[in-house]
């Protein structure tokens, strides 16, 4: 690779994986191996390879000829029912993953864990705010912590280092993923606007004056390779968020705003429930509007959004700790509001008007 970097970016197809290996794209001195369970189409400067990481075999195979990987990203994730359902697959994929490349990559210097506010127990109610990356842990099950442990634990008397980076909520452009609040918002208030109705919070009343905050994807990205990149981030866990906060009060009227939709009180209904019926509607919207022919599922994302919407309590956590080891950027959470709707609708995923 002539003293090139090569990364192998685990999970490139998600919101975090795509907007990852766009940057590292754009550096200029990466070469970029994205995988996925997915097939998705080579670009310039980066490949893909298309695997299932639950089956080590097929990963040993399908990475086993990948000797130049200086950096793994790590950003998978498999979603599971319950908790603890979700400890096996990802600990597994991660090991699978690690271990194939490692195994292959003498140059190998750094494995980079994406993790989030799990960690700190913000899936399970109230908790400690704002939360710090030496917090002492939760009961378990809780699989970034088990990630986290096994990842270290590998590390030891290795030349590679890890770091493990803590977002918030992320967003940014992805089509197809379970986690993806801006394109909950995005569809939701598009669906609002063709129906003629008014733009309401779907979440709890407690919620709607909750502070929370958010993680734009492309700064995400910069963190990220930040961390792997800097000598002194080698075996450190960072939380990485926008750097400010907000009410949903106070960021839905904008959101209205930019659909020009009115906004009207809330009303605490699941959108796992009342959106359950929109495809026929969202399928009418794709061919008078001509957006891209993406199916109904693939831009739904309401179950993520119920969880995030239900959170009636203040999810907030320290990003001071990066700021200290040298990563000062930050992004304004309306701007990136407003700068994802644009995008989607640039597009052609919502509609213009």
């Amino acid at each position: 690779m002539d003293g090139r970097n090569l990364a192998l970016v685990v999970g490139a197809q998600g919101v975090i994986g795509r907007n990852l290996v766009r940057h590292l794209e754009d550096l200029g001195n990466w070469d970029v191996i994205g995988l996925s369970r997915r097939a998705a189409p080579a670009s310039a400067r980066a490949r893909h390879v298309s695997v299932d990481l639950l089956d080590a075999k097929a990963t040993q195979n399908a990475l086993g000829e990948l000797t130049g990987v200086t950096h793994v990203f790590y950003a998978a994730y498999q979603d599971r029912p319950s908790w603890s359902e979700l400890v096996e697959p990802n600990l597994a994929m991660l090991a699978n993953s690690v271990s194939a490349i490692e195994a292959v990559a003498p140059g190998l210097q750094h494995v980079s864990l994406m993790q989030g506010y799990k960690v700190y127990g913000a899936h399970l109610g109230p908790f400690k705010t704002p939360a710090r990356e030496d917090d002492p842990p939760h009961m378990p099950p809780e699989f970034n912590v088990d990630q986290q442990q096994w990842l270290s634990a590998r590390q030891q008397g290795k030349r590679w280092s890890w770091s493990a980076i803590r977002p918030s909520v992320v967003c940014g452009y992805a089509v197809g993923n379970p986690m993806n609040l801006a394109m909950v918002i995005a569809v939701y208030a598009a669906i609002s606007k063709e129906l003629g109705l008014p733009l309401r919070f779907p979440g709890t009343p407690k919620a709607y004056d909750r502070l929370i905050e958010m993680t734009d994807a492309n700064l995400l990205a910069r963190a990220t390779h930040w961390a792997a990149t800097d000598p002194k981030c080698a075996n450190q866990a960072f939380n990485i968020n926008n750097g400010d906060m907000f009410r949903w009060s106070e960021m839905w009227p904008e959101i209205a705003r930019a659909f020009d939709l009115e906004v009207a009180p809330p009303l605490p209904m699941p959108l796992s429930d009342v959106m359950a019926d929109k495809a026929p509607v969202w399928e009418r919207m794709v061919e008078r509007y001509k957006l891209a022919p993406n199916s109904y599922s693939d831009v739904s994302s309401w179950r993520f959004g119920d969880f995030v919407f239900g959170w009636d309590y203040d999810v907030i956590a320290d990003g001071s700790k990066a700021r200290r080891f040298g990563f000062h950027e930050y992004v304004d959470s309306r701007a990136m509001f407003l700068q994802i709707f644009k995008d989607l609708k640039t597009r052609k995923i919502i509609p213009r008007a």
